[in-house]
């Protein structure tokens, strides 16, 4: 069994790359966008290019009586640079009079959403946006860059999770236009690898008011410094799924400590936008008590900026797959943000009472 792995505490939000400290929200901003600049980079390879225009090619509509009369709508998504590269989106828009919030889910790939959790959107009065990641890169490791966006900007170090953030940002571009769309509430939502990719999203698109990652582990809220028993490293998830990443980010395998910023660094970007990270305690690969420790040390950019309550963590007893439950939890704090419903229960409740912070360095005072 893989023991405990400690390595020095983490990166200090607040410390300039050239040892300088954030005194003030205007430093926060600086400092933000050199954070960006380095994990964007190092572990993700940068983002494609922003399109010069996105376009949404309505294919079909109707009223879907059994999702509470709501209407149906799918659409092509393409941009002004291809003349065939393009992906689907559809659009659940709840009967009555809009604009509605959204929440938009890139893990179509994986499955559309049960009935049942599709119409508990619906029915607390939001739209439900779902495309499948995959139609903008392939989820595999062998195939060459030939394929999907890869044709369109191939002159770039993007990983595959970079390139389905783009594909949330691109359908962020179609949502705004739409009238019935409220563009100032857009939640984003995903599992595992796709809990990888909203994080992303979410950070490089300030135009995302709320992120959702569940069970994300190694390369989302998952810490690299701090390895929980039998949690996946960077190591393996590098050598396993290496269109993932940049292709630099193996040269820091077994050396983490290097690494300028770690997961709690991608959380902050979020900041003060509101983001929720979600773990199951036996889904160990996923490393749920370096989530937590993430979560600790991002939570110090949310205190400083007075935003601590846009910041959510929840655990649950069980193993990986997303849950209906899972998703009661997530619409529930989408419920607080965007409709100031009051919260059932807390969400920063700490599931290891036990468990040191990694980082000792706090939020600057005033």
């Amino acid at each position: 069994m893989q023991t405990l792995q400690l390595h020095k505490e983490l990166p200090d939000l607040f410390r300039f790359d050239n040892g300088g400290f954030v005194r003030n929200q205007e430093d926060w901003r600086r400092r933000r966008s050199e954070i960006a600049d380095s994990i964007v980079r190092i572990e993700y390879g940068g983002l494609p290019p922003i399109p010069a225009a996105t376009r949404a090619e309505e294919l079909h509509r109707s009223i879907a009586r059994y999702y509470l009369n709501a209407r149906y709508s799918q659409y092509r998504i393409s941009i002004e640079e291809s003349s065939w590269f393009g992906f689907r989106l559809d659009l659940l828009v709840p009967e009555g009079v809009g604009p509605f919030p959204v929440v938009l889910t890139g893990d179509a790939c994986w499955r559309y959403l049960t009935d049942e959790i599709t119409l508990e959107i619906l029915k607390r009065g939001y739209i439900l946006a779902q495309f499948s990641r995959v139609e903008i890169v392939p989820d595999t490791s062998h195939f060459a860059r030939d394929t999907g966006l890869y044709r369109v900007y191939p002159q770039c170090d993007y990983g595959a999770i970079s390139a389905w953030a783009w594909g949330y940002h691109r359908c962020v571009d179609a949502l705004q236009t739409w009238p019935e769309v409220d563009a100032s509430r857009i939640a984003v939502v995903g599992h595992s690898r796709g809990g990888k990719t909203t994080l992303l999203a979410g950070a490089t698109d300030e135009r995302i008011a709320l992120t959702v990652a569940n069970g994300s582990g190694c390369g989302g809220a998952g810490c690299f410094r701090w390895q929980g028993p039998e949690s996946e490293t960077l190591e393996r998830i590098v050598t396993t799924f290496p269109h993932w990443f940049s292709p630099g980010l193996a040269s820091y395998s077994g050396k983490e400590e290097t690494l300028p910023f770690d997961q709690h660094s991608l959380q902050a970007l979020i900041a003060p936008r509101a983001l929720l990270s979600t773990v199951a305690l036996e889904d160990l690969w996923a490393n749920p008590t370096g989530t937590w420790q993430t979560y600790v040390a991002a939570r110090e950019v949310y205190r400083f900026l007075g935003a601590e309550k846009n910041l959510g963590f929840k655990s649950r007893r069980g193993e990986h797959p997303m849950t209906v439950a899972d998703w009661m939890v997530f619409l529930e704090f989408i419920d607080f943000h965007f409709i100031a419903k009051p919260l059932f229960s807390p969400f920063d409740v700490n599931p290891f009472p036990d468990l040191a912070p990694c980082q000792s360095w706090r939020a600057p005072a005033g």
